[in-house]
């Protein structure tokens, strides 16, 4: 799905592509965790607070984490690209419990999709908050 994205990004000259069914779409470049390599995916943010943004690794109910979550818990430092804007370097972490008591909600009662992928995969799916460097 990440090359039709970037396919329509690139074929609309980044005027199409932001924003999906109402979410911003970021690009986030994590570090390998085994190659050391820049590792790129686009993502959406089912929330925003602030200045952070909160994107959901649920690798469509999959029952074992997407590669760029396993790699930003290695290395937390990320390269991020908001809605096609200048790139920056943000703190990824995982929510505590109590957050993601609170957000998870928030983030599953607009968008469904999300509550389907929980149903179907037994681990829980980590929020992860892109926080701007202090």
């Amino acid at each position: 799905m990440n090359t039709v994205h970037r396919m329509l990004l690139k074929l609309s000259g980044g005027r199409v592509g932001w924003d999906a069914m109402g979410m911003p779409v970021i690009e986030l470049t994590t570090t390998g965790r085994k190659s050391g390599q820049p590792r790129t995916a686009l993502l959406t943010a089912p929330l925003v607070e602030g200045d952070t943004y909160v994107i959901v690794a649920s690798r469509g109910g999959d029952d074992t984490h997407p590669a760029w979550f396993l790699n930003l818990r290695d290395e937390p430092r990320v390269g991020v690209i908001i809605k096609g804007g200048a790139p920056e370097t943000r703190l990824a972490r995982v929510a505590t419990p109590d957050e993601r008591a609170r957000m998870w909600p928030l983030i599953t009662s607009r968008y469904r999709n999300y509550a389907g992928y929980q149903r179907r995969t037994e681990r829980e799916i980590p929020l992860v908050l892109l926080e701007p460097l202090p």
